[in-house]
């Protein structure tokens, strides 16, 4: 009978905490469904990761590679969160590297399905060597994906010149979504992202040529959405794939038991405790993600921006790496601290975002629109004031404009700068000014999509169980 089948799945994700913390948490969802997750990566990676509820254990296991030192990338840097922006193509060496421990694993564990990310094209030879099936399991959203179009204009050839010859091709909508939109990439953003996609690296590989290479070899595409929030995008990919695009839900982290946050008497406490002293839906929560490096410039205008607003604010800033040595007070405008003490306050390191999120006073979210960051927010129904910085960031944003779910902050159009003045702007239309009211009702619409999440993580379980594997005898561990 299938429910006596035993279904092994491994887990690999790109050693990025933007990539790993969503593989995660899809692990513990099939955990919960019965099937055995080995989920790969570093130790320094493992030990950064969330712990396995205790009662998966037996079937959510880590397994340990060691990552090979390579010329370029720093000793014991694991994840892009431990390098500068252009020493991730040595990470990307690194990483390619694992294929010999990869496929060892394969063959001595045996496992049904592979669920990867785009990043490891290596696992497509293996897999087909030892029988297993591959999903590819996207942490970015649809619209970024489709955005790129036919998988054969994204490698070396005539597709790829005619399409996409130059940045500057990113700032125009292209004849394969056909259906109107905004979503294009701006042009300040335009050089950054094409180097990022379509530019050579130590690898060998762009990330285009990964993707191809990855989704060429897999039996369908998974992604981290629902139709409710993405539905034409999905049938897009799914069109321009050839093969089945599965949304398995916005994958939520699960909120602490019966709501209670647990109390660590450390800076955590401190946020709380001041939330809790501010008024319902009154504050903007203001943080960047683990993988955007802020320059002096941007941290001072984004400060300008709250100061402007005169809206009270809670903003998770990470130290950025130009002022590791320096006192957090001088890190901001001089002043800055004192001037807003009465109505802000600045949280200097890591936050509880789903915390913070979750909390009744917050009312809007300044972020840089990574996909997992607005998987969050959508939860607790909160308007996005979005200041997209680095990869798909641009075109989160103007998809979320594009839903009525957003006020994008304005900026230089050649040189993507922007002044306090236009995040003050942004932020109060988007909180309190008549304008944006259709924005905030629409945010607040946007919670009830997370009710569906278990019948679309249900419909992915019988995939596996009924769809991909063959059924045939699967002997237990």
């Amino acid at each position: 009978m299938e429910s006596h089948l035993q279904l092994h799945v491994v887990m690999l994700p790109w050693f990025a905490f933007g990539h790993m913390i969503p593989f995660f948490l899809l692990s513990v969802v099939l955990a919960k469904a019965g099937i055995r997750a080995s989920f790969i990566s570093t130790r320094k990676n493992i030990q950064r990761l969330p712990r396995v509820p205790s009662n998966l254990e037996h079937l959510l296991k880590f397994v340990e590679f060691q990552l090979p030192a390579v010329d370029g990338l720093p000793e014991g840097a694991e994840a892009t969160i431990d390098i500068a922006m252009d020493q991730i193509q040595y990470l990307k060496v690194s990483y390619d590297r694992l294929s010999e421990q990869f496929k060892n694993f394969i063959s001595n564990e045996a496992p049904q399905v592979i669920i990867q990310d785009f990043a490891p094209h290596w696992t497509v030879d293996i897999a087909r060597e030892f029988g297993v099936r591959q999903i590819m399991f996207s942490i970015f959203s649809s619209v970024f994906w489709a955005f790129f179009g036919p998988l054969e204009y994204l490698v070396e050839g005539e597709g790829l010149r005619e399409h996409w010859p130059s940045a500057e091709s990113l700032t125009t909508l292209h004849k394969w979504v056909d259906f109107p939109s905004t979503v294009v990439i701006r042009m300040h953003e335009a050089k950054d992202f094409f180097a990022g996609a379509f530019g050579q690296n130590a690898s060998g590989f762009t990330d285009v040529e990964r993707l191809a290479l990855v989704v060429g070899g897999c039996e369908a595409v998974a992604v981290r959405s629902c139709r409710e929030l993405e539905g034409e995008y999905l049938d897009l990919l799914e069109k321009l794939y050839r093969k089945p695009v599965i949304p398995i839900g916005l994958l939520p982290p699960a909120p602490p038991p019966c709501g209670k946050r647990e109390n660590t008497g450390g800076d955590e406490d401190k946020i709380f405790k001041w939330l809790d002293g501010q008024n319902v839906k009154s504050v903007m929560f203001a943080a960047f993600g683990s993988e955007v490096k802020l320059s002096k410039d941007q941290v001072h205008e984004i400060a300008y921006g709250l100061e402007l607003s005169k809206l009270p604010f809670l903003w998770a800033l990470r130290k950025p790496t130009w002022a590791l040595n320096d006192d957090d007070e001088s890190i901001l405008p001089p002043g800055f601290l004192s001037r807003t003490a009465s109505v802000g306050m600045v949280h200097m390191g890591w936050a509880p975002q789903w915390g913070i999120l979750a909390h009744p006073s917050i009312g809007g979210f300044l972020c840089h629109c990574g996909w997992g960051s607005i998987v969050e927010n959508l939860q607790h129904g909160h308007v996005f004031v979005v200041l997209p910085l680095i990869i798909d960031q641009g075109l989160n944003a103007r998809f979320l404009v594009e839903k009525g779910l957003a006020v994008e902050v304005e900026r230089n159009l050649s040189d993507g700068s922007f002044k306090g003045e236009d995040v003050a702007k942004a932020s109060r239309k988007g909180m309190v000014e008549k304008e944006g009211e259709s924005i905030r009702v629409r945010a607040n619409e946007m919670k009830s999509m997370f009710v569906k999440d278990d019948y679309y993580i249900d419909a992915f379980v019988g995939y596996l169980k009924r769809d991909l594997v063959v059924k045939k005898d699967i002997s237990p561990p």
